[in-house]
């Protein structure tokens, strides 16, 4: 995964002793500079790979546009699912299913912490 955040990129590396993922845990989609919420919906460790879903999200504080943001989070079965494999770094990196052969490829999407869910926006992009 590229970021232009420092902040994301280690997240995106810190991956020793974190937990196992279970179905509901709480994870972070790590993007360019933004973080966004998501709970993990489906666990498959035989193939190294765990599915993702977006959370809702509505701001909770008065700071504007300010680094202190505080969120609420809802998990909302209709949003946009994402597959992650864990790599042998240790890294999640997201893939996409090949429609003709049906099998896993990496994508350069975001990458993912698992054990916390969080939002955060970079206003300076």
């Amino acid at each position: 995964m590229q970021t232009a955040s420092l902040v994301n990129s280690l997240y995106s590396r810190m991956t020793v002793g974190e937990p196992a993922p279970y179905v509901g845990m709480p994870a972070t989609l790590l993007s360019w500079t933004d973080r966004n919420p998501c709970t993990v919906v489906e666990v498959n460790m035989a193939k190294r790979y765990i599915v993702v879903q977006d959370d809702d999200y509505k701001r909770v504080d008065s700071n504007g546009l300010s680094e202190s943001q505080r969120y609420e989070y809802t998990q909302n079965p209709s949003n946009c699912k994402r597959i992650f494999r864990k790599m042998k770094s240790g890294q999640w990196v997201q893939h996409f299913v090949n429609p003709e052969t049906k099998r896993l490829v990496k994508s350069e999407g975001c990458g993912l912490r698992l054990g916390e869910r969080e939002k955060y926006h970079d206003f300076s992009f």
